[in-house]
């Protein structure tokens, strides 16, 4: 949901509230997604959670976007940020957020949910792209948290 949030935010224009406003839907369980997740077994408790989650992850890359597109840009020396995939781009800013401001998450749980993300979103070539700039960010600076 965060990386839609993003994926949203950015290509639709929208400004934050917008897009957070979109997901209302989704909280009062109107949505075809919320129908959807509620067959894949999750109680509305869990979806509520994610979403809250969802929306702290959006809202922390939004406020701190600046920042991370500045590690992004200098980790991936031969690549132009406007340049990314689209998805490549924002599930890097995701990642890059978890990494620096979310420290109660295992950074190697990050990574592997990174690439995951773009495996199953992004290009043939996006998991190896985002496995590779997450792990050079990671060798180069020196964020909170446990690895593992």
């Amino acid at each position: 949901m965060a990386l839609q949030m993003l994926y949203q935010g950015e290509l639709g224009h929208s400004t934050d509230q917008e897009v957070v406003a979109g997901f209302l839907p989704l909280r009062a369980g109107e949505s075809d997604t919320y129908q959807e997740l509620g067959r894949l077994g999750l109680s509305p408790k869990a979806i509520q959670s994610a979403l809250d989650y969802a929306r702290t992850l959006f809202l922390g890359v939004s406020e701190h976007r600046d920042e991370i597109d500045e590690m992004v840009r200098a980790q991936a020396e031969n690549w132009r940020l406007e340049r990314m995939p689209a998805v490549d781009r924002n599930i890097l800013r995701l990642a890059v957020y978890e990494l620096a401001y979310q420290s109660d998450v295992p950074k190697l749980v990050i990574l592997d949910e990174a690439i995951e993300l773009a495996k199953r979103f992004g290009s043939e070539n996006s998991g190896r792209f985002v496995n590779g700039v997450l792990d050079g960010l990671l060798k180069s600076h020196s964020f909170p948290g446990t690895l593992t």
